[in-house]
């Protein structure tokens, strides 16, 4: 193994592409998690989550000898840190992850090295984690680089979004800023912007949350658009002709490990001053809860006509179409609260880019369709929007699917 110049701290979803696209450009990675199994996986040269083209950079760094993983960081020249920021409380940032990381790290730090934090955090954040490292160790104040550079990439094409898209990078000082630029142009081809680390972090924010108020917009139109008795694609499709006006598409709720998590980032520490970014959150969550309640409508509906129980077709359980990532996935949500108040109805769930999931017993498709009374169309997976259906099915196309 070449010895170690990057440490990457997180071998999850952005952690583990990040460090093998570092490594396949010829630069040793010590990656940490602290999952055992996930150590040994990557060691073997395997990966533990699903992404293209992942499995041969993986396989390839580690071959190469420039990718090695651990549950112990080591010395090195940079250390990223990549670990998830859940929620405690009422939906309160928890920055634990990155501290605990951060810790991990301070005996290893000398003199010249650069710290970067790469995971979602509130504004304020890389400052906070630079004080707890000079007050442990006064002696590398302004001996030391530290920066905050959040990822932007699209699950299913991250390895190729981490080289091309532009980043945003913000250190603690202008020196900072220009040495992270300069880790950064080894790798990526994207054009490198240079700020400061609280504009960065309240950068990453902006963006999810820019789209979460956007898909609300979009998503409080389809609730007006039901009750006024309008199709609302069509009209979203007219109104986009107008060429100042793009309005995006509604859904069941948003999902995912971003736009569903990073606008409570900004409501929690502002929440006085982000009225429509918090008004935005409920929306989007309303929207699921208003889903399930229309599949419990049309249930209700189905056995005054017929006198039985109906069939109900659940389809899709990922946050949005043509992955297999489940994270806050509103699609997940009304599943789980449909089932809540089953009674002897019989139900299909349907999610054809899993094979199995722990808790719910999945159908084909093409099985659940042929069977179903009812039809609740949660994510527009390619796979449902070629469907035919039968003359007395009842269809909730909740995401556009068959528009």
């Amino acid at each position: 193994m070449n010895s170690p110049k990057v440490v990457t701290i997180g071998l999850g979803y952005i952690g583990l592409p990040t460090s093998a696209l570092i490594a396949n450009n010829q630069i040793a990675v010590h990656g940490v998690d602290i999952s055992q199994h996930v150590v040994d996986t990557i060691n073997a040269g395997k990966i533990h989550i699903v992404e293209p083209d992942l499995d041969e950079a993986v396989a390839n760094a580690v071959k190469e000898g420039y990718l090695i993983a651990s549950t112990k960081p080591v010395s090195a020249d940079v250390y990223l840190v990549v670990v998830p920021t859940p929620f405690k409380g009422n939906h309160e940032p928890d920055i634990s992850y990155v501290q605990a990381a951060t810790e991990g790290i301070i005996p290893l730090l000398k003199e010249g090295d650069l710290y970067i934090i790469e995971s979602t955090s509130p504004v304020g954040t890389t400052e906070k984690m630079m004080q707890l490292i000079f007050s442990k160790r006064p002696e590398l104040e302004g001996k030391i680089y530290l920066a905050y550079c959040p990822e932007r990439v699209l699950p299913g094409n991250v390895m190729y979004e981490l080289v091309h898209n532009d980043r945003v990078i913000g250190g603690v000082n202008e020196e900072s800023t220009q040495k992270a630029i300069s880790f950064y142009s080894q790798f990526v081809k994207g054009e490198l912007h240079a700020t400061n680390a609280r504009t960065a972090e309240m950068c990453k924010l902006t963006e999810n949350s820019s789209r979460d108020v956007q898909i609300a917009f979009a998503n409080e139109l389809s609730l007006i658009c039901d009750k006024a008795g309008i199709n609302v694609w069509e009209l979203i499709h007219l109104a986009n002709k107008h060429p100042r006006v793009n309005i995006l598409q509604p859904g069941c709720g948003v999902g995912g490990h971003c736009i569903a998590v990073d606008p409570y980032f900004i409501t929690s520490e502002y929440p006085l001053e982000s009225r429509i970014i918090g008004q935005a959150r409920e929306v989007n969550n309303h929207k699921s809860f208003w889903c399930a309640e229309k599949i419990k409508e049309a249930k209700k509906e189905f056995k005054l006509k017929y006198s039985r129980e109906p069939k109900i077709a659940l389809m899709g359980l990922a946050f949005k179409p043509n992955i297999d990532d489940l994270r806050e996935s509103p699609a997940k949500y009304i599943v789980q609260r449909v089932l809540q108040e089953a009674n002897d109805e019989e139900y299909f769930i349907v999610e054809p880019n899993i094979h199995e999931h722990n808790i719910f017993k999945l159908t084909d498709y093409n099985d659940a369709v042929e069977k179903a009374d009812i039809i609740a169309i949660l994510v527009s997976h390619n796979q449902f929007k070629n469907i035919e259906f039968h003359e007395n099915q009842v269809i909730l196309d909740f995401c556009g699917a068959t528009n």
